[in-house]
Formats: structure tokens, C-alpha cells, sequence
């Protein structure tokens, strides 16, 4: 896969360029103007190319993991915290128990939050 080595191009660009009195969005423009240039192919071949296609590198990168939108995986970073779920938490209504690990869940909440099965 062919992917854009974005941080070594704005590095390579912020340290040949003096900005000190340029705003954020005529930064941006000079940059995107330079990435655009056409410069020598790297490789030695008579063409010219985008000064952007330098900085494409060749990666190889583990397949991504599908989203499924049924069932959500919980990271774990509110577990066990009163931050999570429904505000009222008061006693008046009755709490659902999640059928696969049998927590404790708000009335209100689609998805287990120890387990992340879907309670609808």
C-alpha cells in the first residue's frame, strides 16, 4: 500500500521556510503549493513529478478490522464508574440484566457495559 509521509514532507518543509509573519491559512496555501511543484523524479528518470509523490512510501499495513454497528466492544475506559450510563440512576425503575454475562444495566442502555452484547 502507498501511503503519504505527510509529517517528514511538513518537516522538510517548515525547516526551509521562514514563517514569522505568516497567518495559519497562508501557511497551509504555501505548503499545499509546494507539495505540488513539479521537481526531478528521485528514481533518475527524465520525467518530472509532483514534489508530493517523494514522499509516498510503500507500506505494508495489517488488513483493518470491519466495524460492525450490532455489537459494540466496550474499551473499558469507563468501567466501573458512576460516569456511565443514565443520569437518573434512582431505584424507581426496574435495571436490565445483560443475557450473555448477567451484569447489571441501566434501563435505558442498548449495549452490556461490562461485555458490550447488545440488550435491545
Amino acid at each position: 500500500m502507498k501511503v503519504f509521509n505527510g509529517k517528514k514532507a511538513a518537516n522538510d518543509y517548515m525547516s526551509a521556510h521562514t514563517l514569522a509573519f505568516s497567518t495559519p491559512e497562508l501557511t497551509l496555501m504555501r505548503y499545499s503549493f509546494w507539495l505540488g511543484d513539479m521537481v526531478k523524479d528521485p528514481e533518475g528518470k527524465e520525467e518530472s513529478i509532483p514534489r508530493l509523490y517523494t514522499y509516498v512510501d510503500e507500506e505494508d499495513y495489517a488488513p483493518v478490522q470491519i466495524i460492525d454497528d450490532d455489537k459494540f466492544e466496550a474499551t473499558g475506559a469507563l468501567f466501573k464508574s458512576n460516569l456511565y450510563g443514565s443520569a437518573n440512576d434512582g431505584s424507581s425503575e426496574e435495571e436490565q440484566f445483560c443475557s450473555e454475562c448477567g451484569s447489571k444495566n441501566s434501563p435505558q442502555a442498548k449495549f452490556c457495559r461490562e461485555c458490550g452484547a447488545n440488550l435491545s
